[in-house]
């Protein structure tokens, strides 16, 4: 399972000396998140009492043992998510299983005893190879896109996705990569994984795409394609997952934005724009427009023409008689 989280947390905290100095204030840490980023501690003090040097010292030393301690109840964040939510899951049945009527998978049935016959079992297996073979998994799927803008090349960004050494400085997990068409890939500790079917460096990346630790079928594949439109002086990246079954397009969006986009950002890559992201646009209506240009309404002067060629048709005929007369 894949938890993701980021939010901002404010500690309060007091602190007393030895001489009864004291101190109370809070701890500001404006983002904590998934990818074990840690956006600074902010110290602010409330009350106080003694000398100002104890006091300066007091806080000196909650500076020095309050992140540490932080440190440690943050890690805990990722199961106390599971612990709280994780009850909310259902279980998917494998292949040796049976669902139940609960949702959940039944305990796969007890082999039989010696004195089954062979016919009996015979009969069995072909009566599951039938039920097997005539059925049918239809999955609705969509599509989930997620850009950004950052000021980095085509090509670094190329290879921050691409490179087995670079891949962990962003993904903050184990990889595994080899980028030539048909070689396997594995991010974020096995949790994505699949192979690359197409490579046009340093502008596209197109991948064979599976959640493989949430509630994607284990034979399911989406399509990742990455292209990058690199600018003057910054490069767009987009990711394109096709093939998201319908339901999780939210989640898998969350994901894209925390996993890729996030992880650029904590390594000190400078986002220019913020992301943006459609799951399988509806086209809309062309609107009508009206051609101008340099601040010239053309349709008015064509009208204007038009005007003006019906009444020479009108007044020449009659000046022409009148010159002949």
């Amino acid at each position: 399972l894949i938890t993701i989280y980021d939010c901002k947390v404010v500690v309060e905290w007091s602190a007393i000396g030895k001489d009864e100095t004291t101190v109370k204030g809070t701890c500001v840490i404006p983002e904590v998140s998934h990818e074990n980023t840690i956006d600074g501690y902010e110290y602010t003090i409330g009350t106080s009492s003694g000398d100002n040097k104890l006091v300066n010292a007091l806080l000196a030393r909650v500076k020095a043992l309050l992140p540490p301690l932080l440190e440690e109840k943050f890690k805990a964040f990722p199961q106390a998510i599971l612990d709280v939510h994780g009850k909310d899951l259902t279980v998917v049945p494998s292949e040796n299983d049976t669902p139940g009527g609960s949702g959940t998978a039944t305990p796969a049935q007890v082999a039989p005893s010696a004195t089954t016959t062979k016919s009996s079992l015979s009969n069995s297996k072909s009566a599951a190879g039938a039920s097997k073979s005539n059925t049918i998994n239809v999955l609705n799927t969509a599509t989930v896109k997620v850009s950004s803008r950052f000021m980095a090349s085509a090509e670094d960004l190329y290879g921050l996705l691409t490179d087995e050494s670079r891949i962990p400085t962003w993904s903050r997990a184990a990889a595994q990569s080899k980028p030539s068409p048909g070689g396997a890939f594995s991010l974020f500790g096995g949790g994505v994984a699949g192979k690359y079917v197409e490579l046009n460096p340093p502008n596209k990346i197109v991948q064979e795409w599976q959640l493989s630790r949430g509630s994607w079928p284990s034979s399911h594949y989406g399509t990742m394609t990455i292209t990058l439109e690199q600018g003057s002086d910054s490069t767009n990246v987009e990711f394109s997952l096709d093939g998201v079954p319908k339901g999780q397009e939210e989640d898998v969006e969350r994901g894209l934005e925390g996993y890729y986009i996030r992880g650029f950002k904590s390594i000190g890559y400078v986002q220019v724009s913020h992301y943006s992201q459609s799951t399988s646009p509806t086209p809309s209506k062309p609107t009508p427009v009206t051609i101008r240009k340099d601040g010239i309404d053309w349709k008015g002067y064509v009208a204007l023409a038009l005007a003006g060629l019906f009444l020479a048709v009108s007044i020449i005929p009659a000046l022409t008689h009148n010159a002949t007369r």
